[in-house]
């Protein structure tokens, strides 16, 4: 795991899938080595690869395990609750949320949505007194990542405000002390990259599905806590129109109605693709009521976010959140205002553009020489040629990303080898026609015309052309092999051997003309070097029981000559004991040497 970076690839999990490229508003992925990697520079953490990814290969990193230290610290840990937890735990009231989170050690449970009420009124003070100007919001990170690091001629529009995440950690530190730890709990990854940026203010993020997680590993059921407990309330007080903030024009209801703003006129950009379709043009504008332009990352909002549940659509989501102020509760009146600007946006270069002839020379690589070979497919994960090409020059592709490439390189090494091979090879499919086959069964089957050129046999059928069809058909059935067969092919004996290439699909042959002169020749210098493999594999059984004999018997005759050693050794010490004076044997007489 990465713990620079919110997203991660497992690399052993990657497939050459290229779903994330494909899936990616911005291309931020690198694909090396087959494997697709997120480009931290221009990555705007939206999520969408993670949710992309078929085999689990992109990851978001996991804060848990710092959030759990947080709390095993002395200081008190308080969580920002995201509105949007109505749309992701159905049927669990506010106070049984906040008894369960307290339950699991925090100090205190805030709304996001009262940073969100701060962001409304300072909004509502921008549009009043810049009349005739065009306002983008600032709200959403991924949002903000978008204009900032791939549409610089907008990026100068975004509002330089904190967004309500921030902002309400802000709050909480004013109200609570600047000793707290913030931990915030919500549907988006984007946040993470928040707490990278602002750890001043944020400590730890963690999404819906850790909660739900945690919650497992207690066990915790939020359902099971009394809704009326007096002490399960929400810090330091309950949001009003800010919990509207996960819906699209949520915001634009907080700046309107709890702000009382009627001018400028106000619009909705929900989702990636609508905010790049939306915008162009946009910086040239001067209305004369002014413009204030809502802008969400996630299309219906963060009510649809990357790490939100999808066991239901956004309207029943939708309708949980507009319900989710108290009866009876009216607007307040705008909080009191603190500082909650934002550094200016930070706009970063644009690639440079590659020149129409390093394209044109990575096409034609690809094998793409004129307009008609540009098929635009969008295998590559690339919406055109065009723009892979691009990939591959700025290196963030690779040439084997081109399905189309990759078949024609396969079609050629496929062909080379047919065509290299010297015997005749058939490849035919389960209706028994054939799909591919080399000249020299070609010239096998049907005799050269010297006017007329030779005709193609594909999607013939082979019982057209060969006596033995039903060769083929068995394998096809039964998917078994049939090896070493000498057939009659027309005026000729062949030697073929037929194998399963895709069970009950395809169905290839290897024949061999054993008529021809030259076969004739290969098969006795086959037969010839057979009965020298068997003389050596003779010889070599003969010499090793040989040996095996040989050294049984010299095993025996080295113990007899042992033996006979130390029986003469033996006498030869008793007769030199006994010159010398003699020692005496068992019968008491002394022994004397004979002369």
């Amino acid at each position: 795991m990465n713990l620079l970076n919110p997203i991660y690839t497992e690399k052993r999990e990657c497939q050459d899938c290229y779903k994330c490229v494909r899936r990616c508003p911005v291309k931020a992925i690198k694909v090396q080595d087959g494997c697709a990697t997120v480009i931290p520079e221009t990555c705007i953490l939206c999520g969408r690869c993670v949710e992309a990814c078929p085999n689990d290969a992109k990851r978001v990193r996991d804060d848990l395990p710092r959030a759990k230290q947080l709390l095993a610290l002395d200081q008190p840990v308080f969580v920002s609750l995201a509105p949007s937890w109505t749309a992701d735990f159905k049927g669990v009231s506010p106070s049984q949320m906040v008894a369960c989170l307290r339950k699991l050690g925090f100090a205190g449970v805030s709304e996001t949505a009262l940073g969100a009420e701060h962001v409304s009124a300072h909004v509502a003070n921008l549009v009043r007194s810049h009349s005739g100007r065009v306002f983008l919001s600032s709200a959403c990170p991924s949002a903000v990542s978008f204009l900032e690091r791939h549409h610089a001629e907008q990026a100068g529009l975004l509002t330089e405000l904190l967004s309500p995440l921030l902002v309400h950690c802000g709050l909480l530190r004013r109200a609570f002390g600047n000793d707290i730890s913030i931990v915030f709990i919500g549907p988006c990854i984007a946040k993470k990259g928040e707490a990278d940026s602002h750890p001043e203010l944020l400590d730890v993020v963690l999404t819906f599905e850790d909660l739900h997680k945690w919650f497992d590993q207690v066990p915790l059921d939020p359902l099971a806590f009394d809704e009326d407990e007096s002490d399960a309330a929400f810090v330091p007080h309950r949001a009003a129109l800010g919990a509207y903030y996960p819906i699209d024009g949520g915001m634009i209801v907080g700046v309107k109605e709890d702000c009382g703003v009627i001018e400028p006129r106000f619009m909705t950009l929900s989702g990636i693709e609508a905010i790049e379709q939306g915008l162009p043009g946009i910086q040239a504008l001067s209305p004369a009521s002014g413009l204030f332009v809502e802008l969400l990352a996630c299309e219906g909002g963060c009510i649809a976010g990357p790490k939100s549940s999808r066991a239901e659509g956004t309207v029943c989501k939708r309708l949980r959140v507009l319900d989710q102020r108290p009866p009876g509760q009216t607007p307040r009146t705008a909080p009191e205002l603190f500082a909650i600007e934002r550094a200016p946006a930070v706009v970063h270069a644009r690639s440079p553009l590659h020149r129409e002839g390093d394209i044109r020379e990575v096409l034609r690589s690809l094998g793409k020489v004129s307009k008609d070979d540009e098929l635009n497919c969008g295998g590559c994960g690339y919406e055109t040629c065009r723009t892979l090409a691009e990939a591959l020059l700025s290196g963030k592709a690779e040439r084997s990303m081109c399905v189309t490439y990759m078949r024609k390189l396969a079609m050629k090494k496929a062909n080379a080898l047919l065509s290299k091979m010297p015997s005749a090879v058939v490849i035919v499919d389960a209706s028994l026609r054939v799909v591919e086959y080399n000249d020299i069964f070609r010239r096998m089957v049907v005799a050269d015309d010297p006017i007329e050129p030779p005709a193609s046999l594909e999607m013939a059928s082979i019982r057209r052309l060969v006596d033995f069809a039903d060769l083929f058909h068995n394998v096809l059935k039964t998917g078994e092999d049939i090896l070493d067969r000498d057939l009659r092919c027309h005026q000729t004996i062949v030697h073929g051997s037929f194998f399963s290439i895709e069970k009950h699909m395809f169905v290839g042959a290897i024949l061999q003309d054993i008529t021809r002169p030259s076969i004739h020749k290969e098969e006795i210098v086959r037969k010839a070097r057979d009965v020298i493999q068997k003389n050596l594999s003779t010889v070599q059984q003969i010499a090793y029981l040989l040996g095996e004999n040989a050294a049984e018997s010299e095993i025996i005759l080295d113990s007899i000559i042992a033996s006979f050693t130390t029986q003469t050794e033996s006498r030869s010490n008793d007769e030199h004991q006994s010159s010398s004076g003699g020692s005496p044997n068992t019968s008491g007489v002394v022994s004397k040497r004979p002369y």
